[in-house]
């Protein structure tokens, strides 16, 4: 979910983060957002727009570089935002896409590139309510670790030093470089309301290390124990993110894994990615130390094992959409704690886990809560002993959701939005940048 601890977050790519299909207690598949991994940054998804029935917009007219509009009084705004078109060698090409339903005040601003970004202002409480880690379905205490996490790693990345019910000047990432924020579900959810509830129980609650927020950074699935910062992000110690045995998250589909990957299949991905000549087979792959020697065809490469899962994880769900990455797994290859042998016709991949290791294990969490830890003994067992502490939360958040946009196509759940401080319809708005901003609005 999370960069690196006393530091900027670390903004590294994942594929996706749709993890679950199941609570930690292997029962039913509610509608749930997924455990985060640990780190990456935001892959937008490629739903239909939303049907565009009331006609052609009208004219409005814009000063300036930037534009701000406000949510209806207890509404929202449906927002889908295209991208410059993605050339792509994959078989199945998507064109990246955000639609979202965003609550608050939005800031529209053309950057000197042409493109938009869009920033989200809110209150802090509404902010971790759209917070999308963990399913709600998962028991109270989890949900409330996973609550108070989030509260003390905002407040910590951002700096928070303010009073209570002050503004929080800097703004916070929505993607897995910061931590998951989605907004308010497109499709009902009716446990979400679960995870509400754990937000309102904790609120004012955060972790504390020398009187601040501590950065409680957290993943989803471990590999048996988890690691100190310092061995996966590099800073320096810190007391409260030291490892720990963990025994309770074998609930995850990701604690084990296996993946096959034929010899053909591994040819094409690593001539794909510039480490294997194209066209030549592979007939052997021998593990050496961090690395793998790769034969066939009369070629023998060393390809470390970092860029051997970069590689795969990069193209195969590219080339071969209808089989990787396999059934239940997030990408092809989900984690570093893997060992691979090699059979006559394929290599296979075997391994545990899914995120960067450090921090709080969400699986971890939800199987404590089971056995029928409280939240504070959760968060205690994973950050050092730190037990949950009143603090001071800030008013209002900013939320950098997208960059990057060529256009936005924003429509107010109801009557009362404005634009610029002036009263707006409830049809569409569509906003496109450019050499300049421009903007047309529905006629009613």
């Amino acid at each position: 979910m999370q960069g690196r601890p006393g530091s900027v977050p670390l903004r590294l790519l994942v594929v996706v983060l749709l993890l679950l299909a199941v609570a930690c207690s292997g029962g039913s598949s509610p509608p749930r957002p997924s455990p985060s991994d640990g780190h990456g940054s935001f892959t937008p998804t490629s739903p239909s727009p939303p049907a565009e029935d009331e006609g052609s917009p009208s004219p409005g007219r814009v000063d300036g570089d930037a534009l701000r509009l406000e949510a209806p009084p207890d509404g929202s705004f449906l927002v889908v935002g295209e991208y410059p078109p993605v050339r792509s060698d994959c078989v199945r090409p998507e064109q990246p896409r955000l639609r979202a339903r965003y609550p608050g005040t939005l800031r529209v601003e053309r950057a000197e590139d042409g493109t938009l970004s869009l920033t989200l202002t809110i209150p802090f409480r509404e902010y971790l309510e759209g917070i999308a880690e963990v399913p709600p379905s998962w028991p109270m205490a989890a949900l409330e670790a996973q609550a108070i996490a989030a509260r003390s790693y905002a407040l910590a990345t951002t700096g928070w030093e303010g009073e209570e019910g002050e503004p929080l000047g800097t703004p916070i990432c929505a993607t897995t470089a910061c931590q998951v924020y989605r907004g308010i579900p497109l499709e009902p959810t009716p446990e979400i309301r679960r995870w509400y509830r754990a937000v309102h129980r904790t609120e004012g609650l955060v972790l504390l290390y020398r009187g601040r927020p501590a950065e409680t950074v957290y993943f989803s699935t471990s590999n048996g124990r988890t690691y100190g910062n310092e061995e996966v992000f590099g800073s320096s110690p810190l007391p409260y993110l030291r490892p720990v045995v963990e025994r309770d998250d074998g609930a995850s589909p990701l604690s084990h894994w296996r993946v096959r990957l034929p010899y053909a299949d591994l040819a094409r991905f690593l001539a794909a990615g510039g480490e294997w000549p194209s066209g030549r087979p592979i007939s052997h792959v021998r593990p050496e130390g961090g690395s793998l020697v790769v034969s066939g065809g009369g070629e023998a490469r060393r390809i470390d094992l970092a860029t051997f899962r970069t590689v795969v994880n990069a193209w195969a769900h590219c080339l071969r959409p209808g089989r990787y990455p396999p059934d239940g797994l997030p990408t092809t290859i989900p984690s570093r704690w893997l060992s691979v042998s090699s059979g006559p016709n394929a290599v296979t991949v075997t391994g545990r886990g899914w995120g960067h290791g450090v921090g709080m294990v969400q699986w971890g969490a939800c199987g404590k809560a089971r056995r029928g830890l409280s939240a504070g003994e959760i968060l205690a067992f994973y950050y050092g002993g730190l037990r949950p502490e009143r603090y001071p939360e800030p008013g209002l958040i900013h939320v950098e959701v997208a960059s990057g946009l060529t256009g936005l196509r924003i429509r107010p759940s109801g009557p009362g939005a404005t634009l610029e401080g002036e009263e707006l319809g409830t049809g569409r708005i569509v906003i496109a940048g450019g050499d300049r901003l421009t903007m047309l609005t529905d006629a009613r």
